[in-house]
């Protein structure tokens, strides 16, 4: 896909990966939408990065904010040729000391939010896929954690082994509308997730800047080929 000029949106836009990839793809002439809950950090970064990237302020978990960000999206753009799921949250500790609103606050957001935005998407690009004989690129965002499971992070375990599980049925399910499916896997990056997560961040983690050379070659890939999922760790974590 030639980015330049494609309508993109990014999910959990305003921090980490989301802020990188935002910036990345308007330097390919894209016209990015930025979701996120942080409206504020949405306004400084439309600032940088210029009219092509626009921010909405949308909570993913919420089924009314998310048809109301994509309806004014479409009603803008008439079009939307990539999302990329990324928005996503990690709350770990001893399984026994998991409480029913940590649960759910991760189901929610890493896996409810790639289901209502997903299908808020696929009408319009099965309907691109009619006229131009290509629908468009979902690209969700997952974690090595949907590979193998450890010890106290077993709730965020089930939503990104949840989300290998929805990667791989829709693929299956839209190849033929024209609409690739990548999942990525990604071990430990130098953002604010682990942070937030309360973890130890390893010495020499992945950045932004190598994920992001990933995604745009994944999505700059030719119409007919698909890559469905890639795993990307660090060689040496330690250092």
């Amino acid at each position: 896909m030639n980015l330049e000029g494609k309508v993109i949106v990014i999910t959990g836009a305003s921090a980490g990966l989301g802020a990188h990839f935002s910036k990345i793809l308007v330097d390919k002439g894209s016209k990015v939408y930025g979701l996120a809950r942080r409206g504020a950090i949405l306004t400084e970064m439309s600032k940088e990065l210029g009219p092509s990237f626009v921010g909405l302020e949308c909570d993913v978990a919420s089924e009314n904010e998310v048809n109301v960000a994509f309806q004014s999206i479409l009603d803008t753009e008439r079009r939307i040729d990539v999302l990329i799921n990324n928005a996503g949250l990690g709350i770990f500790g001893p399984a026994q000391d998991v409480t029913v609103e940590d649960w759910d606050l991760q189901m929610n957001v890493n896996l409810k939010g790639v289901f209502l935005c997903t299908r808020a998407v696929l009408p319009t690009m099965k309907a691109q896929n009619e006229v131009n004989g290509f629908g468009g690129h979902i690209v969700n965002i997952s974690s090595v954690a949907g590979l193998l499971g450890n010890p106290n992070i077993s709730t965020y375990n089930v939503t990104k082994f949840g989300l290998k599980g929805y990667s791989e049925a829709l693929f299956k399910e839209v190849r033929e509308d024209g609409i690739k499916v990548s999942c990525f896997y990604p071990g430990s990056i130098q953002t604010d997730f682990f942070k937030s997560a309360g973890l130890p961040m390893s010495d020499n983690p992945m950045t932004s800047e190598q994920l992001g050379s990933t995604l745009l070659h994944v999505l700059e890939t030719p119409d007919n080929y698909l890559i469905t999922e890639i795993v990307m760790r660090p060689l040496r974590p330690k250092g």
